[in-house]
């Protein structure tokens, strides 16, 4: 409520003025206001259709789409409290001498249309910004009914003090006003940077810089006071991630320094280009010692070095596998399992791709290959106990040993296929469900039976290695990802920034070495 009540506030307040300020010039020449009020009408009406709709949007797309659109919406809010902030910087003191020319020009051309479109674009640009931002806001808030309620509170406050101003009952600093309103609206802002980098990831698009940095729970318990102001007004999460927490620096330290710094320690015009290029040096450089001395050792993925181990439904060993991956072989060549048995034997199994799902707690790609068959000889007749063996020590349903004496013809056919689920390159899981059927004949059988055997051939990863590799696979890409984060993303951020300072050097220097044009 906090949040949108201010926000109200000062949008709204900035508006007031401008109305105001258009509005005294009319009286004072003597002309109608109702050409203005079309105008601001008509864009309160597109400012709110802006926002209501921006809102119906998001809540109509499925999850993962609404994080992005809330991503987009939160990037936006804060770019607009960005310009906003330095804008009124720059121009607080000739807005109204710039709006009076305006109205000057329109009231020349005589036109009706030209009074209601220079109230309507003024007025426009401060409604979308409310708009963008309102909707952030209501986004991160904790409570829309309140959120709602605070920012009618504002835009109320707003129009009554503009009111009052207008009619000069009141006299309001509004320097130090734009001032304290712009510390906070900046920390908000801040707060949308962290919302923004999470519905970023949690829409799929950011990846990086997923550790976990500090625990706030305990400052601010769910519920409480306390965490409707850090989370709900200044969008903080109990949990914020590196990512999160790098962006929300970034961006406070260096607007807060921009507003709070004392005017008699701001460069000159003259020295302003030499501060620039120095700063902008010192962010390049920043850039350069992160991009050559971050941390660069990563772990190796699992089961580079050895194969994943297999075990038979009991527990006996079975060998190991290894794998590999489309990318390591060369184009058109299929992927590959290789099973090196207990005693040393390996055979080779082409896999198919089967596209990815969800295994052991993460997304995997599936291969699947047909099992080979056993390479132990079969044999052609089966007595009675090598019967009751092959079924687990008794004799199948239906075939005695007293009306079915054996020996019988045996008849074998293998069935079951080897699945693999894999990711990074790296074995997650991998299960073998070979088996037998075999078919009896003879040996006092009336007729010929079919009896499944099982086990013969089949394995399967052990649980805890599956586990462990999971756990060491997160730990790879953790690592991976921060290392990113550091050598390439920040980096890259922190040259950009250099390469506006410089820009803005240049610039400031060609100002001022430009002749001004005497009349």
């Amino acid at each position: 409520m906090l949040a949108t009540l201010v926000i109200g506030l000062r949008e709204g307040l900035e508006a007031a003025l401008i109305v105001g300020m258009i509005a005294a010039f009319l009286r004072r020449n003597g002309h109608s206001l109702k050409p203005m009020w079309l105008g601001v009408g008509t864009a309160v009406f597109i400012s709110a259709l802006i926002g209501i709709t921006l809102e119906l949007v998001s809540a109509a797309l499925p999850q993962q789409q609404q994080e992005a659109m809330e991503t987009v919406i939160g990037a936006v809010a804060v770019l607009i409290v960005t310009f906003m902030i330095l804008w009124m910087s720059k121009n607080s003191r000739s807005m109204k001498s710039t709006l009076e020319a305006h109205a000057g020009s329109a009231l020349k051309g005589g036109s009706v249309f030209a009074l209601a479109g220079m109230a309507f674009l003024a007025v426009l640009r401060e409604g979308v910004e409310t708009a963008v931002f309102m909707v952030a806001a209501f986004q991160s808030s904790l409570s829309p009914l309140a959120a709602g309620t605070g920012a009618v509170l504002g835009l109320a406050i707003a129009t009554g003090v503009g009111f009052l101003l207008f009619r000069g009952a009141i006299k309001l600093n509004l320097a130090k006003f734009f001032k304290a309103t712009g510390v906070f609206l900046v920390f908000v802002a801040a707060g949308l940077v962290m919302k923004s980098l999470r519905t970023a990831h949690e829409a799929g698009w950011i990846n990086i810089g997923q550790d976990a940095t500090v625990n706030v729970a305990w400052l601010a318990p769910n519920g409480s006071a306390r965490a409707a102001i850090l989370t709900g007004v200044f969008g903080i999460p109990n949990d914020p991630r590196l990512v999160e927490v790098l962006g929300w620096a970034l961006y406070l330290i260096p607007m807060l320094a921009f507003i709070l710094w004392p005017s008699s320690w701001r460069p000159s015009a003259l020295t302003l280009p030499r501060v620039q290029v120095w700063c902008g040096a010192a962010l390049a450089g920043s850039a350069l010692v992160l991009a050559f001395a971050a941390p660069l050792a990563i772990p190796a993925t699992p089961l580079q070095s050895a194969g994943t181990p297999v075990t038979t439904a009991s527990g006996e060993p079975a060998g190991s596998l290894q794998f590999a991956s489309v990318a390591q072989l060369a184009p058109g060549e299929p992927a590959t399992l290789l099973l090196t048995s207990p005693d040393g034997t390996q055979t080779s199994h082409a896999l198919d791709s089967h596209g990815t799902e969800s295994h052991a707690g993460r997304t995997t790609e599936v291969f699947t290959a047909e099992a080979s068959p056993a390479t132990t000889e079969e044999p052609a007749k089966v007595s009675t106990d090598m019967l009751a063996q092959l079924n687990g020590g008794r004799m199948p349903v239906g075939i005695s040993s007293s009306t079915n004496p054996g020996p019988f013809a045996a008849d074998w056919s293998h069935k079951g296929a080897i699945t693999v689920w894999t990711a990074n390159g790296s074995i997650i899981d991998a299960v073998n469900t070979q088996g037998a059927t075999l078919t009896l004949s003879g040996g006092g059988l009336s007729t010929s039976r079919t009896i499944v055997v099982e086990g013969d051939g089949g394995w399967l990863v052990p649980a805890k290695h599956v586990a462990a590799t999971v756990a060491e696979l997160a730990d790879f890409e953790s690592a991976t990802a921060e290392n990113v984060l550091w050598s390439r993303y920040l980096p890259a951020v922190l040259g950009i920034a250099a390469i506006m300072l410089f820009a803005a050097a240049w610039r400031t220097r060609r100002q001022r070495s430009t002749p001004v044009a005497t009349p």
